[in-house]
């Protein structure tokens, strides 16, 4: 019996020093997790320096990044604003249906990427679907391939 009570509190001494070495730990993670630290305002002005990449990238290493990231409006629009100069009509429908920045973000990025590149003559030269480079296609609806078109004809 005095074996098993003496493994017992063993078990139970490891335990806090794993509790106690976890909690030291969270301390030092907090510590240096200026989101938690900093006030809001200047938390927003080092976000808002970061390309569209950065910011996703930024979002996924911890929590409290990604709340601050994916609820701060602020910080998806002028991204946005960028993709507008290529997707005006999309962005402005997205408007007004009430997306958030962030997600007419998500919503227009890639098309805005593929719409700039046919808008821009890189893919004139291309005769068949076959040609076309699958990784980089996106749906794109009537209007767009209106557009797209009518640059092919002007060219």
């Amino acid at each position: 019996m005095q074996k098993n009570s003496k493994g017992n509190n063993n078990l139970r001494v490891s335990d806090i020093e794993l509790n106690s070495v976890d909690a030291e730990k969270a301390i030092n993670e907090s510590q240096n997790n200026f989101v938690e630290l900093l006030p809001l305002e200047v938390t927003f002005k080092i976000f808002s320096q970061l390309d569209i990449q950065s910011l996703c990238r930024a979002s996924v290493t911890c929590r409290s990044w990604n709340y601050t990231i994916r609820n701060s409006d602020s910080l998806w629009k002028p991204h946005c604003l960028t993709v507008r100069a290529v997707c005006q009509r999309e962005i402005d429908d997205d408007l007004e249906s009430g997306y958030s920045w962030r997600v007419i973000l998500l919503r227009n990025y890639q098309k805005s990427k593929v719409k700039h590149e046919w808008l821009s003559g890189r893919y004139s030269n291309i005769r068949s679907p076959i040609s076309l480079p699958e990784k980089i296609m996106c749906p794109m609806d009537a209007d767009t391939w209106g557009e797209i078109l009518e640059a092919e004809l002007e060219r």
